[in-house]
This record gives structure tokens, sequence and C-alpha cells, in this order.
């Protein structure tokens, strides 16, 4: 996992959250954003809008609001990965969701909550699956998951870690499949997505990757009849309720 500022797989760095220089070479000024039509001026530089989706961010008076614990996926748990293993961004806005990655960790679901809040690691999921059928959610779908190892991959998809391993064919329970299914479906449903193997992928199959996962032994046509037949969820509550935020 990981992400390569050059789009490249297999060198775990972090990414930057450097914003790209306004056209001229002009920085962005310490006045707030006046956006219209299609451009915007900061600080007397013109921006095209697309060029200010990238980077809202860093522009001071700017800022989306955003809950501690808020919850794409109602049925999840709210676990925070650590922010060294992500990068904020306003998607699908200003990056178009098309694809689910699927992944298998090579542990238990705590090693991969472990590892995904360790700031050294430099790659986490969105979410995280249990072979029980438990779903944390660690990286808001909005922001940019470090989780592909191909940078265009990760702007673009949302990242589903299970916990077992490759070469175990055991560790792909029942419970592990619908679970997973029913948080992909509802994916999908909300970015339509379509529901096939050009659009729902292994980590094996990204680009540029040196990881196999979900390996052999995952059950693809089983996986994708489940999605196709999961029913629809109940919307997010907004803040996210009960859900304790556990922070990285």
């Amino acid at each position: 996992m990981g992400e390569n500022e050059q789009g490249t797989a297999g060198s775990g760095a972090r990414g930057s959250r450097r914003a790209p220089k306004p056209r001229g070479g002009k920085k962005i000024g310490r006045r707030a954003v006046l956006i219209g039509g299609a451009a915007a001026v900061v600080g007397g530089g013109v921006l095209a809008r697309d060029e200010l989706a990238r980077f809202w961010w860093q522009v001071p008076g700017v800022g989306k609001p955003r809950k501690e614990g808020e919850l794409d996926y109602a049925p999840s748990e709210w676990v925070a990965a650590s922010s060294a293993n992500w990068r904020r961004a306003d998607r699908p806005d200003d990056f178009r969701i098309d694809r689910v990655v699927v992944h298998v960790v090579q542990g238990s679901y705590e090693v991969a909550l472990k590892v995904f809040q360790d700031p050294g690691h430099g790659a986490a999921s969105h979410y995280v699956v249990g072979e029980d059928g438990q779903v944390a959610q660690m990286i808001r779908e909005l922001d940019v998951a470090y989780h592909a190892g191909n940078r265009s991959y990760n702007e673009r998809s949302i990242g589903i870690e299970h916990e077992g391993f490759v070469d175990k064919p055991e560790s792909f329970t029942d419970a592990m499949y619908r679970s997973s299914a029913r948080l992909t479906a509802d994916i999908c449903r909300r970015y339509e997505i379509p529901v096939d193997r050009e659009h729902i992928i292994g980590h094996v199959e990204v680009p540029g990757t040196d990881h196999t996962d979900p390996g052999p032994h995952w059950d693809w046509p089983r996986y994708l009849k489940l999605v196709r037949e999961a029913e629809p969820v109940a919307p997010s509550p907004s803040p996210s309720g009960s859900v304790a935020a556990r922070g990285a």
C-alpha cells in the first residue's frame, strides 16, 4: 500500500499536502477566496475552479465542516487512522470515485487497526472488515487514503481491508463476505459505480503494485453476487451518534 507522488507503487510514501501554485507562479494570499463564475481570485492571482478544488483546505477562511467520528457507512465503527496515512480532499467533487479496491491485511482485524493508526506505516484503507463481519471506518470517503500504491487509483477509489491471509482460504468467512459485500454495495449505490470486475478490483490488479492480495482464494463470483443482492443500509447518522471516535 501507500502512495507515491509520481503515481508508482511500492514506495510507501505518505504523499504531500503542498498545494499547487496558481497559474503564473503566484502563491496563495492571505485573503479569503472570492468565487465567481469559473474562476476565483486569491491574493491577486486568478485560479481555475478545478485548481481551487484541489487545495481548498489551505486557503485562509475556507474550510469544509467535519465532525470527529462521523461515518459514511452507518453499520461501521469509527477508528481514526493516522493523518500521516491519508490526505484531505473533497471527493467526489475534486476526484471522481469509480473503483473499490479489495485488500487482505495478512493479519488480524486488530493488527490492521493498529498499523493504520501508526504514522510511520505510510498507508491505510478507508475500511477494515473482520472475520466476524465487524466493520471499522478509519478514513472519510471524501479523503484520499494511501492504500493502492498508485496515486491515481488512490484518488479514484475506496479501499476495503480484510482480516486474514491470502494463503488461508478459511480466513474468508461467510460473515466477512456478506458484511464486506453490503459495504461495497452501499458504496457503489452512492457513487453510481457498476458492480463488475472492472470497477471492483483486487489490490493485485492496481497498475504498478507489488502486492498479490486478495489472492487466489478470494471468491470473486460469490462476492459480486452478494454485492448485487445486498439490501440498502440505513443512512449514516450525522453526527455519528453513539459511535465513539477512538482517534489515532
